[in-house]
């Protein structure tokens, strides 16, 4: 963590269009900087500039390929620089990278009431459900999918990940596949949702009323760690009522 008094500001400059690993660099540099415990990042995007190579780059309508400038800036302490430089520098290329003297004048930093938090854990025996239906099925005006997962959080079910499927077909045997320039495919669409079996099965005559065509099956699955941080509210902060 950052702390007040002297440190670097180090500024990266690559290309839009510059790849390191298969990646754009920029995304590369900014994974390398986070998971090396960086204290932040911030990363802009120019609107014209040029290089070494002395090439103009410049937003232009109808211009899909443009290769501007994109700006890395972070701030940390000398430390932490003479761990992660050698390895940035390297990565760099072709790019700049330009580092100035700065002092750290104050942090952002977490409220002093911030809201008590109580980890709330899910582990062993559990029940997997998944739901299977169509991209274009609606319900009261919208997507189906949307609509489950609203219900499933305002339920306090665990948790729910949408999947959308590029082919497929159900009951009525018709195939559905992914089409480019297709606004309109309905595709298969899966919702996988794990919680304890009891919620589930009393969650289960709100989905049948929601869910007129598609499957949905129950699995036995062993939780091996799930942990979120439930927010309490600040006391004294309560609306009047």
């Amino acid at each position: 963590m950052l702390k007040q008094g002297p440190a670097k500001k180090v500024t990266v400059y690559v290309g839009e269009d510059v790849h390191h690993h298969g990646e754009a660099l920029y995304l590369a540099v900014l994974n390398y900087l986070f998971y090396h415990g960086v204290s932040g990042a911030t990363v802009t995007k120019g609107v014209a500039g040029f290089g070494s190579h002395h090439h103009l780059h410049t937003t232009r309508i109808l211009e899909i390929s443009e290769n501007l400038p994109i700006k890395i800036e972070f701030v940390e302490q000398l430390a932490k620089l003479d761990e992660i430089m050698p390895k940035l520098v390297q990565m760099v290329s072709p790019g700049l990278v330009e580092m100035q003297d700065t002092t750290v004048v104050t942090m952002s930093a977490a409220p002093r009431d911030q809201p008590d938090v109580t980890r709330v854990t899910l582990s062993g025996k559990a029940k997997l459900m998944r739901i299977f239906i169509g991209e274009n099925d609606r319900w009261r005006g919208k997507s189906l999918y949307d609509a489950v997962v609203e219900s499933l959080r305002t339920n306090d079910i665990a948790g729910v990940t949408v999947y959308r499927g590029i082919c497929g077909y159900g009951a009525h045997r018709r195939f559905h596949k992914e089409k480019r320039l297709s606004l309109s495919q309905d595709l298969p669409i899966i919702l996988s949702v794990i919680d304890e079996e009891a919620k589930l099965r009393a969650y289960l005559p709100i989905l049948e009323q929601m869910v007129e065509e598609g499957l949905v099956v129950l699995s036995d699955v062993d939780v091996i760690k799930y942990m979120h941080r439930l927010e309490q509210p600040v006391q004294g902060t309560e609306s009047a009522s």
